[in-house]
């Protein structure tokens, strides 16, 4: 296969089943399956899940991106969130589309229960913006950043490529008693190769992958931060992808996916355990030093929105506005949460939260 060929004739999934289900990879998956298990059950342990949504969401989002050179803050991002300051720089920008993009997807999922084209078509034109829709043009090619020579050229023709993908959405969907790891792997690289869109195909990507798990009933929500690990062996990543189209190296990107998606889980297993020791130390600390304005829900809004408006807590325990400046002040006395002036407004900070967040 040349690089600077179009390749059109990319194999349609599935591929040999003897090549991904070896015995090194069955015993990876099982590895995998014990993290992802954990992970679940103790995803529910959490005060509010929504707590570790939020968190992980956007730290995927900022890590996904940044895969594509696309670099902001959790700073900015948290205060993007929160503000209703319009000056949000384009990269902070470009980050929030992901999350958007990814929690529309999650939605999206809850009410059907598949993935197919069309999700996947509306999540890439929520991160740029535009209707372009599939390729249909000639032109596109990945080239080394370095020295801009063609690395891959993936399929040009518009009727190869909905055939492929009309492809991989049935194998998305389609139960074959395969493990959903190694499935996992065998779409990702699949989608990676089509490269269906114009814009947004990496990111697009590894969303599908977080849903995907969601859609086969391993995770509840969302909130496994893949893409860090991505970031971590970037050459390697790209290294087996290419592998896999020249030469078929399939079990070692299977046992790389496996293997990121158990390590990941597992640091997020620590995560949640950081998380619930932080909130019950800022629950005793709350309760005795300040019971008149202890609530467990308002802790929680504390949680869920590191980054907190005086509004967001008046909307969402019913309060007024005064009531709710008077409840953050006084939990600012304590040491819980700090404030910072963002132009007019005021943002409450929960540091502690934001440090082991930022991690």
């Amino acid at each position: 296969m040349k690089p600077e060929t179009p390749y059109n004739d990319l194999p349609l999934l599935p591929p040999p089943r003897g090549v991904i289900e070896t015995v090194s990879v069955l015993r990876q998956v099982g590895k995998t399956a014990a993290a992802i298990g954990e992970l679940k059950g103790l995803a529910n342990t959490l005060p509010n899940p929504d707590i570790l949504l939020n968190a992980v969401v956007l730290r995927e989002a900022s890590a996904s991106s940044e895969i594509e050179n696309i670099i902001t803050t959790q700073d900015k991002l948290y205060k993007a969130l929160s503000s209703q300051n319009s000056q949000v720089d384009p990269a902070t920008k470009e980050v929030l589309r992901y999350r958007e993009a990814l929690l529309s997807g999650y939605h999206t999922l809850q009410q059907r229960g598949f993935l197919n084209t069309n999700a996947i078509v509306r999540i890439q034109q929520t991160l740029e913006e535009n209707s372009a829709g599939i390729r249909r043009l000639p032109g596109t090619a990945l080239r080394n950043a370095a020295t801009g020579s063609t690395i891959y050229t993936p399929p040009n023709d518009h009727e190869t490529i909905q055939r492929l993908m009309k492809n991989l959405e049935d194998y998305l969907n389609e139960e074959d008693g395969l493990s959903p790891f190694i499935k996992l792997a065998v779409q990702h690289y699949q989608f990676e190769s089509i490269h269906p869109f114009y814009d947004g195909n990496g990111r697009t990507g590894r969303i599908i992958n977080v849903l995907f798990l969601v859609m086969k009933g391993l995770l509840e929500r969302p909130v496994l931060y893949l893409s860090k690990y991505i970031i971590d062996h970037k050459p390697e990543y790209y290294r087996l992808l290419q592998s896999v189209r020249t030469q078929e190296t399939w079990e070692e990107w299977v046992l790389f996916i496996t293997k990121a998606v158990e390590v990941t889980a597992l640091e997020t297993i620590g995560k949640i355990n950081l998380i619930n020791a932080l909130f019950e130390k800022t629950q005793e600390k709350a309760r005795l030093e300040k019971p008149k304005v202890y609530s467990k829900d308002l802790l929680e809004l504390l949680f869920i929105q590191p980054y907190c408006r005086i509004e967001f807590v008046s909307e969402r325990l019913g309060i007024t506005r005064q009531t709710s400046s008077r409840y953050l002040k006084e939990l600012e006395k304590t040491g819980i949460l700090t404030s910072q002036q963002l132009g007019k407004e005021t943002l409450f900070v929960n540091e502690e939260l934001f440090d082991l967040l930022k991690e």
